[in-house]
Parts: C-alpha cells; structure tokens; sequence
C-alpha cells in the first residue's frame, strides 16, 4: 500500500519506478483523484465548522428573543445539513475509490534494481558450483517412475493434473529435506519455527499483496477462508495491527508447510513433473525489521537460502530481478537458481524480497523504539529456504547414475540413517 502523501511529493519518483514496472499513468490519475479527496474534506470542515457557529447565533438570538434571525439561523442550519450529507458522500466515494487504486497498485523498485521487462533482463550476481557432467541425464519423471516413487497417474485419478503420489525412499527424502532445511535455519541462522495457520481469511492475504489482484492464483474455501499459497502470508501477518518494541528487531521466523497455488497465469507451462503444482512443501524465511535494516538484512537471507544448496552441493546462480520481473509487494529481490540436467539449464528455486514498509502499511506493523514518541512502519522480507518439492527433483537428476539410482547428499545421511543411494526395489 502506498502513502498517497508521499506520491504527492514526489511524483516524478512513482511515475519513473511505476513505468519500470510497465504502468505508466497512474499518478496523473491519483492526484486528480486525491485532489477532489482534499476538496470534499475542505467543504466537509468548512460546512461544519459554520454550521458549529450558526447554532451557537441561534442560541444566542433566542437569547435576545430575536425569533426572526432565530428563525433565519435555523433554515441555514438545515440547508448546511444537507451541504454536510452531499460533501460526506462524495468524501467517502473518493476516498474508497482512491484506497481501492492504490490497492491494487504494485510497490515500486528500489533504486539499484536493473531496468527491465521480464527475465531475460535479470542480472546474474553469482554462481556457485560447477553443473555435473552427466551423459543423457534423464528427467526427475523418469528417474521417479522408474524407481516406482512417483506417482503421476494415480494422483491425476483423484486430484487431477499438477499433482503427485511420492512413495517409500521419495517420501523419506523428502521429509529429510524439510527436517534438514529447517534445522539448518533454527539452529545455524537464528531463525524461530513456528507452526502457522495454512488457512487465512481475506484481510491477511490483502496485508501480504496476494488480494486483491491476484485472487485467481489463490484457493478459495466454501467458508470464507483461503489456502496459503505460501507460509509468507502467515508469518508476516504475525506482526499485524501491532506495535512492536525496536529493539525487538529483527524478529526472524522461519515454516515448513504445504503450500496451495491454482497456477491459474501457468496454463500449458511446465505440465510435466514437479517443478510447478498445486500443492508443495515449502520451508518459508521471514524478518521483520526496522527500516534501516532491512538492506542488510535482505543479503543475509539470501545467504540463508544459498547455504541450503551449498550444503546440498548443487551448483546454482543468484540473480538480481530487473523491475518487471519483480513480484506485486517486492522492492528488490534476488532469484536462486538451481541446475536442473535434464534441461541444461538453471531454474528458480528460491526468491527471497524486501519489501521495504509496503506490507506494513497494508497490515498496520509498526515499531516504536524506547523512549521514543512516535511510531514507524517496520520493513518486512520473505524468502525460500526452500521450495522442497524443487529440491528434490534438483537431487534427483544432479545426484543420478547410469542405472538410474540417487545418491543421498552427505548433508542428508543423519535424516536418513544407512541410506546412501535410492534405487528400486529388488
């Protein structure tokens, strides 16, 4: 959400981080907008403070036995009322009418994210790891049904499509993933586990971005609530319509949970496999900060991303989103890419994104620091740690063999005690 008095001073910043964004003219139309806003409210302050001192005269003209200026008082009293009736509803019609555009308008790109349309104008920062030679590697499908641990057919009977069945070691390496993801962040990186909600009502997803716009994307219960599409929403909603002690800051929290996408914007994109469905695990990372924290703050949770891969040992690159690649909340954000074989290329498995005080306006996060008077919106950040699902078919094609077993990663030994390779069963 934006603070229309900052779009008031400075226009020409908003029109500029909006166009990177590929939405130019909106701030002509705010300010026309907020204009007839400030009118409305001036006739509504100015008609009630006359009204105010007209039925102070009458009083005083009744005081006098001046019944005729009583009389005349009181007819301009009701004229005001009515004055006072049109002014408030013009007032509240602008004003929803404001609150709703801005609403739905994304936040804009921090000053060092690159210019761009879409991913091709992406920046990679780093990379990590050299991909592994494998000749003809097969696709994590392949390896997956062959093991007879994937179950695309059966899941498709009764879900549909963009879903799957994980069976025996599958299934054990992929809880070991989230157990080690998870305690990697707890106990290394000083993140606090929390077991959120997976089901939130409309003000939560309105705080985190998610609606209004992008209603389509999410899944919607027949009372009311929806399913997360991302631990995000519940962890940051913590800190909502609350104060929070400065010095409590940064609050670091960290969840596993499934996750619920439509994929609605995904038609025909990625229909085989895992790497895009409607239903996945993800370990979620959090902060809540102060302002001035949270650059500083943002390169080390992409930091706690990486060192998931890194102790993986799958080769990835970090990338820096232009602006229009970037998500509706996000001021900045930086994409971890892991190598997938079969493709010959990276894909994303982690975003992590500051989001600067734009969350925080939506929910009303404030801090206030000790001894202070006032209070400020706090900043608020999120980050994979990382998509599990992902993580396991990257693990699946990077650590295959010519037989078509799986190597566990050395990380993963102690989650999963004597197993060293997944294969079929004999």
């Amino acid at each position: 959400m934006h603070d229309i008095r900052a779009i008031r001073e400075t226009p020409e910043l908003y029109e500029k981080q909006w166009a990177a964004k590929g939405m130019s003219g909106r701030v002509a139309e705010l300010l026309e907008i907020d204009a007839r806003l400030r009118a409305a409210q001036t006739a509504l302050q100015a008609a009630q403070a006359e009204r105010n001192e007209s039925s102070k005269k009458i009083g005083q003209a009744k005081a006098r036995k001046d019944e005729a200026e009583a009389t005349r008082l009181m007819a301009h009293v009701e004229t005001l009322k009515k004055t006072l009736e049109e002014q408030a509803e013009v007032e509240r019609e602008t004003g929803e009418q404001l609150r709703h555009i801005l609403a739905a308008l994304p936040n804009i790109p921090a000053p060092d994210v690159p210019p761009g349309e879409d991913e091709n104008h992406n920046l990679e920062v780093r990379r990590w790891g050299e991909p592994f030679a494998i000749a003809a590697p097969k696709d994590h499908v392949d390896l997956g049904e062959r093991l007879g641990m994937l179950d695309f057919e059966a899941a498709a009977r009764m879900s549909g499509s963009r879903f799957v069945v994980i069976k025996g070691q599958l299934a054990r390496l992929e809880r070991a993933l989230g157990q080690f993801m998870l305690d990697l962040q707890t106990q290394e990186h000083g993140y606090t586990e929390v077991s959120p909600p997976i089901l939130v009502r409309d003000e939560a997803l309105f705080g985190t971005g998610q609606l209004p716009k992008f209603a389509e994307d999410l899944f919607h219960t027949t009372d009311g609530r929806w399913l997360i599409p991302t631990a995000e929403v519940s962890l940051t909603n913590l800190v909502r319509e609350r104060i929070i002690a400065e010095e409590e800051l940064p609050l670091r929290l960290t969840a596993l949970t499934p996750c619920f996408r439509s994929e609605a914007g995904a038609s025909g994109r990625d229909t085989r496999g895992m790497i895009r469905q409607h239903q996945f695990y993800k370990v979620e990372l959090v902060s809540i900060t102060a302002p001035e924290q949270s650059e500083t703050e943002h390169e080390r949770m992409v930091g706690c991303a990486e060192s998931v891969l890194k102790r993986l040992e799958l080769p990835f690159r970090t990338m820096l989103l232009c602006a229009g690649d970037m998500g509706f909340s996000a001021r900045k954000t930086y994409d971890l890419e892991v190598w997938i074989p079969s493709e010959n290329r990276y894909r994303e498995i982690s975003s992590c994104s500051n989001c600067g005080d734009f969350q925080a306006r939506r929910m009303d996060a404030r801090a206030k620091a000790a001894g202070g008077k006032g209070t400020r919106f706090v900043h608020t950040l999120n980050g994979s740690g990382l998509a599990v699902g992902r993580t396991l078919v990257a693990i699946l094609e990077n650590y295959q063999d010519e037989g078509g077993r799986i190597a566990v990663p050395q990380a993963l030994h102690p989650y999963l005690p004597g197993l060293t390779h997944i294969e079929a069963a004999r």
